[in-house]
């Protein structure tokens, strides 16, 4: 009995341009569901920092077609990158007069971009220090009719991580800091209810949002609030050789191979011994100090990504100590197997080789040729289905502190 048969009217999924998840389309739009982002706040806040992150989610994880705008670099552009101290003393109506000049070359261009068909959201990186600067913006972008999000960085900890200061003490290096930025300082309006829709970011830690509605503004949102500016990293593993793997099949779910429970023994003692060791170097001595540091585990659902994990030890780490001070007891690579990290499901075709999809279904294995990113197996995925699924994990990533191992 053929598909006809039992079926005669199906639901049927398009393939090539149209396979991508109506979600992350760009696609046309209207200017209304634009987004502008005013980056705003005194130096060395982490603007920039998070301008980048907001730009390459969008960009990737959204296809979002996204682009910053940074007045610094038209600055630099315009008058060079050494300049005195002076430069920004908002007293001298000379150098106050270049400063716009540079902000309203980069107001232009990001208008220009704006404008463009398809595209989604630009950002427009700055202290924008006084209210007045932030209304000029408002004012010259009012002819986009796009949605405005204001973004301000707020810190005043001492600890300096910025490269210029990574040789010095904290006191010298805050102590710095503080001269080159008074100027702004001085002048400094903080954004509020009249500055219209913003999210103010204090240390990193604690979040006020206002007023901010709409798909786009909301996405943002939920992503700055998953930042954090600690220093972690993150080891990606592919499983070791499946039975699958060995007889050319994609898919599946079948176990490791004597060769993959080999790679599996040897990846258990680099978790150990790299993933969830801390190493720290006497300054004086030189010597190198060791010690366990706690560590997460992230596989798949499938056999083959747990049969990978299989050997890394789950060693009790007492009173691990949480950045918000409180403790718990860390227990050392505790497995976590996420639906969303698991392998493209090839639908019809799964456990099959490439050479029995090209002979029992030639018309898909051409379109597949044509163009692997968006082509979606019958009743299975397409990449661009992964890198939907893919976006909770990002933003657990993003909020994780500790090393984490994913295999």
């Amino acid at each position: 009995m053929s598909s006809n048969d039992y079926n005669p009217t199906p639901h049927v999924i398009p393939e090539g341009q149209n396979a991508t998840p109506l979600e992350v389309v760009g696609g046309d739009v209207t200017s209304t569901e634009k987004l502008i982002i005013v980056m705003t706040g005194l130096p060395a806040t982490g603007k920039t920092h998070i301008a980048n992150r907001i730009s390459r989610y969008l960009n990737f994880f959204l296809d979002l077609d996204t682009k910053i705008f940074n007045v610094g670099d038209y600055r630099r552009r315009l008058f060079g990158s050494n300049l005195p101290a002076e430069f920004f003393d908002h007293t001298n109506k000379e150098y106050m007069a270049k400063r716009e000049e540079a902000c309203d070359m980069a107001l232009k261009e990001l208008i220009e971009f704006m404008s463009m068909d398809g595209v989604r959201v630009g950002l427009l990186d700055s202290t924008n220090a006084q209210k007045q600067r932030r209304d000029h913006i408002r004012e010259t972008l009012g002819v986009l009719k796009c949605k405005i999000l204001m973004i301000e960085t707020i810190c005043d900890k001492k600890e300096m991580t910025h490269p210029y200061y990574k040789d010095m003490a904290d006191d010298e290096a805050f102590a710095d800091f503080e001269r080159k930025r008074k100027n702004y300082e001085d002048v400094y309006n903080p954004v509020d209810e009249k500055d219209g829709s913003h999210v103010k970011i204090f240390n990193h830690q604690t979040f006020v949002v206002h007023n901010t509605r709409g798909y786009l503004p909301q996405k943002v949102v939920h992503f700055i609030m998953n930042l954090h500016t600690m220093p972690r990293v993150f080891y990606l593993s592919r499983h070791g050789q499946s039975e699958y793997n060995l007889s050319g099949k994609i898919g599946g779910d079948s176990g490791l191979t004597e060769a993959g429970r080999e790679f599996a023994r040897r990846l258990a003692v680099f978790a150990q011994n790299t993933v969830g060791m801390s190493i720290e170097r006497d300054s004086e001595s030189g010597e190198e100090k060791r010690s366990p540091c706690p560590a997460r585990l992230w596989t798949s659902t499938l056999r083959r990504t747990k049969e990978t994990a299989q050997y890394i030890k789950h060693n009790l780490i007492k009173f691990h100590k949480w950045d918000n001070g409180d403790e718990v007891e860390w227990i050392q690579f505790q497995p976590r197997a996420r639906r969303n990290l698991d392998e493209l499901y090839a639908g019809v075709c799964d456990g099959l080789t490439y050479k029995e999809i090209e002979e029992k279904f030639p018309e898909e294995f051409a379109r597949r040729q044509e163009d692997k990113l968006t082509y979606r197996y019958p009743r299975g995925e397409s990449y661009m289905d992964i890198t939907l699924r893919l976006e909770p994990v990002v933003l657990d990533i993003e909020r994780t502190r500790e090393p984490i191992l994913i295999v």
